[in-house]
This record gives C-alpha cells, sequence and structure tokens, in this order.
C-alpha cells in the first residue's frame, strides 16, 4: 500500500505509465463493421487517417476521428512523462472513450459480438485507470 505520496513517486510511477500504455494499445483494437461486407480495425483507420493528413488534411477534421487522436497524444504524452499527468490521463481516457463507447453501444444496439468484444479491453483498461488514480487522489489527501 502506499503510505505517502513520496512513496508513490519511488514505487508506484510505472503502474500509471502502464496502465495508461495499455489504453493506447488496446484503443487500437476496436473493431467497425458496416454495410457491403467492409470491417475495419480501428490501427488500420488510423494509419490510413495518417496517410491521409499529407494529401488531403482537411478530409481528417471530424470530432470522431481527432478527439481519439488528441486523447491517444495524451496518454503518449504521459508515457513521456516522470509523473504522468492526472488531468491528461482524464482527458486522454474520456477522448478515446468518447468513440469506444459509441463503438460498445452500437455492438450492443445491433448485437455484434466483434464489435462489443473488441471495446471491452479498452473499457476495462480505463475503468482500472480511473480506480487507480482515484485510489491514489485519496491517498495523497491523507
Amino acid at each position: 500500500k502506499i503510505k505517502n505520496s513520496h512513496e508513490y513517486v519511488t514505487t508506484g510511477e510505472m503502474k500509471p505509465k502502464i496502465l495508461n500504455f495499455l489504453l493506447i494499445i488496446t484503443s487500437l483494437f476496436g473493431y467497425l463493421e458496416w454495410g457491403g461486407n467492409n470491417d475495419l480495425f480501428l490501427i488500420k483507420a488510423e494509419a490510413e487517417i495518417f496517410s491521409e493528413l499529407f494529401s488531403d488534411p482537411v478530409s481528417i477534421f471530424h470530432p470522431f476521428i481527432m478527439l481519439p487522436i488528441v486523447g491517444q497524444t495524451l496518454l503518449l504524452i504521459t508515457l513521456l512523462q516522470k509523473t504522468p499527468s492526472k488531468t491528461f490521463t482524464y482527458i486522454g481516457v474520456a477522448c478515446l472513450g468518447l468513440l469506444l463507447g459509441f463503438m460498445f453501444v452500437i455492438g450492443l444496439i445491433v448485437l455484434n459480438f466483434k464489435i462489443l468484444i473488441s471495446t471491452l479491453p479498452f473499457i476495462i483498461t480505463a475503468v482500472f485507470t480511473m480506480r487507480y488514480s482515484h485510489k491514489l487522489k485519496r491517498v495523497n489527501q491523507k
């Protein structure tokens, strides 16, 4: 157990980084499926987005495209910080959570288990990350 904030810096600074790294990785495996036998994992969608960034940058300016990229960027920044920013983590989870949460709901509505199951690793990791961060906040306030 963490008894004070100094102990967090010396013994627990890796856990938030690991959780943030897992958030980035699990966000890439979201799966989309739509009419005409079209399907796509988010990692492939991001590769296509980055390739379009140079050829047609205006085409990528849509909230469901930009918000997850902003979220992943913020989480990536936390991996480079000595002590990961809780604010960046919260905002990153929220940005990614909008898309993956929406995909989860779509999976429930249309009963598409591929979509539903592909979002669960991110959602579970996000819950663990928020609970861990909240636990640290309570410990540091004592």
